[in-house]
């Protein structure tokens, strides 16, 4: 029997994309599965959704559980939350509400990846624009020795060599990812000194490699990803600060791995003005394989 995976989803408005994300997600070919759903206080009619798709896991037969937040404690509290849920599992899996299953084996393919040698803490898969012709969005996190983050691949085809080999990273993001629940045990959940949103992942794969674990990045299953939904158009946060406020934290605690480890110069670092396309233009995007 495969070890149970829970997979954490946080919810914070945008509910078509959530309705996606969940629906997909039932598309997995993997058991046993438990979705735990977090919502940040939405007022879109997500809780809605999320109150009935209780329904719909239960005649799945998978497990489901919901946590309802009052407000928008920040996306770190919120997984922490997920986190006490998993209590049995053997894995625990992050997708934000904004990403839709490619792969149905996506689970398998990053829990077998895990499974090879212990010191093999986090494994994340190739992230896809979800319209034609689905170029890479990330490939895996690099960071320059001054501290800059860059997203590996961003605008390159699917198919490009140099993107599709499984390779160590110096982090990955949380938009998906799988990871040991040992790790957890070992590091503990996620420092919520970086709510209400960014570098809490990025934070976290420091703080598994400071442990002597692994990062890597698994090409050999993709997902797709809805590129900056998560956090656009929430008005509430003034996402400009709250990155360079956290920028400066990350910074400040992981100089000393980060400035040694011979990551690529800040004149590669370049963030592309690449097309993004709302749920509205893109519709569902197709799965690949069968359950």
């Amino acid at each position: 029997m495969e070890g149970l995976v829970c997979v954490i989803v946080v919810n914070y408005n945008k509910r078509a994309y959530s309705e996606l994300c969940l629906t997909s997600l039932l598309q997995t070919a993997y058991e046993p599965m438990r979705i735990i759903a977090v919502d940040n206080g939405s007022t879109d009619g997500t809780v809605e959704l999320l109150r009935d798709f209780r329904e719909t896991c239960a005649a799945a037969g998978v497990e489901y559980q919901l946590i309802l937040n009052d407000g928008n404690i920040g996306a770190p509290a919120a997984r922490n939350q997920g986190i006490t849920r998993s209590a049995g599992s053997d894995y625990i899996a992050f997708v934000d509400n904004d990403v839709a299953v490619r792969d149905v084996q996506w689970l398998r393919t990053l829990r077998a990846v895990l499974d090879e040698a212990d010191d093999i803490g986090i494994c994340g898969p190739k992230l896809l624009y979800p319209f034609e012709p689905y170029r890479i969005e990330f490939a895996g996190c690099a960071v320059s020795p001054t501290g800059r983050v860059q997203y590996r691949g961003r605008g390159a085809p699917r198919d490009a060599p140099e993107f599709n080999e499984r390779r160590e990273v110096q982090c990955l993001i949380s938009a998906v990812w799988l990871m040991k629940t040992g790790l957890v045990r070992e590091i503990g959940v996620m420092d919520e000194l970086f709510s209400p949103a960014q570098y809490e992942d990025i934070d976290y794969c420091y703080r598994a490699r400071d442990a002597g674990y692994r990062v890597l990045y698994e090409p050999a299953t993709e997902m797709y990803h809805f590129e900056n939904v998560t956090t656009d158009g929430s008005s509430d946060i003034n996402f400009k600060y709250v990155t360079m406020r956290n920028a400066v934290a990350f910074k400040r605690r992981w100089r000393h791995m980060f400035a040694a480890e011979g990551g690529p110069p800040d004149r590669e670092m370049k963030w592309l003005p690449l097309e993004t396309r709302p749920i509205e233009r893109t519709g569902v995007p197709p799965l690949i394989g069968c359950r």
